[in-house]
């Protein structure tokens, strides 16, 4: 691969990240996680504890981001509905909502005890 290839390929992540940024439900993580971190400085984490807490917000939007492609590709290889089309978009927003409930239940259980 040629360093212009290279470079070119880094423009269209950064082209990806900004339209995932006018997304309705990668907006709501990326309130989220301005929260998790205002909260995180205020209470003292330990370095490990950030450590989870960063890994978790990015992991959030990866994994935000690839439902988002999954859902377009859908609708462009099926722009009826399709019972197969539905399938496979309720389980990539199910597999986004599963990472959801788990980061939240490690947050809580590295929180609160900070807390009380």
């Amino acid at each position: 691969m040629s360093v212009r290839k290279f470079v070119r390929s880094f423009g269209y992540a950064f082209k990806g990240i900004l339209t995932a940024c006018t997304e309705q439900n990668f907006i709501s993580h990326l309130l989220s996680a301005a929260i998790v971190l205002i909260a995180g400085y205020f209470t003292g984490l330990s370095r490990i504890e950030w450590y989870i807490v960063l890994l978790l917000i990015a992991l959030m939007f990866a994994l935000e981001m690839i439902n988002t492609a999954i859902e377009r590709v859908v609708d462009l290889a099926s722009p009826n509905i399709h019972p197969l089309a539905k399938q496979a978009k309720d389980l990539a927003a199910g597999a986004v909502l599963v990472f959801a409930i788990f980061s939240a239940i490690i947050g809580l259980l590295i929180f609160i005890p900070k807390w009380f």
